[in-house]
């Protein structure tokens, strides 16, 4: 079954303080694999002090559920990435609010330090969207964003998000359910392997799965509507490289919109938008920020 078939999306858009502390920390690492001591204070308290986030981590880290890899830092400054160790992902598989999502525990600082990178960008890219959330009055958690959500694409592949992301948008009495995809790219692999996502995505769009003995399979349907009412908008955020690489990235993903069929398809039914992570920290996901993969002007991540 897959990862999005289990998620259930929070309806509250931060944890409630009177949680337990300790309880929301395992549960956010479990939910989003690697955190700086920063971003999880961001996430679960963004009210609170730095302080107060160090001496639980510090206390889960003594009692072996937690541990942390350091980031080199420019600087000279220490910054932990914190992870759940194998007890502390055994403890999180019982909490509620990850009741169906099985933990990812990180079994090294060596294994550790491979991850961190990418995964710190995601857990950035989600912050934006939260704190946009909580300024703008909508709703979006620390539990309204799946990282790695995984789909069946026929032929025994699958592709893999980054992250689904669900967002109520509120205005007034009207409230506007959306999910996306999201994609994370640091630059690391070719603009043309980037681009192939949009492949995936269209295979996905188009999928169904044919049952099983049955010489003429009756219609069901795409698979994706299992899980969705609407199937989820796909948003790429950049990051890692210069402004002119970022753009010309951006510009591959609107010419395989416009060359590959399945894509172009795709596109008419379903917004697709890419965006550089550091616009998105910088004036929020709600701005002019977004370039429409079939092309525009940039405008909000919810008007593609």
């Amino acid at each position: 079954m897959s990862s999005a078939a289990r998620s259930t999306p929070a309806t509250r858009p931060a944890p409630s303080p009177a949680e337990p502390l300790a309880h929301q920390v395992l549960a956010g690492l479990a939910q989003h694999r690697i955190a700086t001591t920063s971003q999880l204070r961001r996430m679960l308290r963004p009210n609170g002090t730095r302080q107060l986030l160090s001496r639980v981590l510090n206390r889960l880290r003594s009692d072996g559920f937690v541990d942390s890899t350091v980031l080199p830092d420019a600087n000279r400054t220490r910054t932990n990435a914190w992870y759940l160790t194998q007890d502390g992902a055994r403890l999180t598989r019982d909490l509620p609010v990850l009741r169906g999502r099985p933990p990812y525990p990180i079994t090294s600082t060596t294994a550790a330090s491979l991850k961190t990178p990418h995964t710190l960008a995601v857990v950035r890219t989600h912050l934006a969207f939260a704190e946009d959330a909580r300024r703008l009055g909508h709703e979006h958690g620390p539990w309204d964003w799946t990282p790695e959500v995984s789909h069946s694409i026929g032929e025994g592949e699958r592709t893999v998000a980054d992250a689904l992301m669900y967002y109520t948008a509120i205005d007034s009495e009207h409230r506007r359910k959306l999910r996306a995809f999201m994609e994370v790219d640091r630059t690391t692999m070719s603009s043309e392997r980037l681009a192939v996502k949009l492949i995936e995505y269209a295979r996905l769009f188009h999928y169904e799965a044919q049952p099983v003995g049955r010489r003429r399979p009756a219609a069901t349907g795409p698979t994706w509507l299992r899980w969705y009412p609407v199937f989820p908008r796909v948003l790429f955020v950049l990051t890692s490289a210069s402004r002119n690489r970022l753009e010309n990235r951006m510009s591959d993903l609107q010419a395989m919109v416009a060359q590959h069929p399945l894509v172009t398809a795709l596109a008419r039914e379903v917004p697709l938008g890419a965006a550089v992570l550091e616009d998105l920290e910088q004036h929020g996901p709600a701005q002019d920020v977004w370039l429409p993969l079939t092309g525009g002007k940039p405008r909000p991540w919810t008007d593609l």
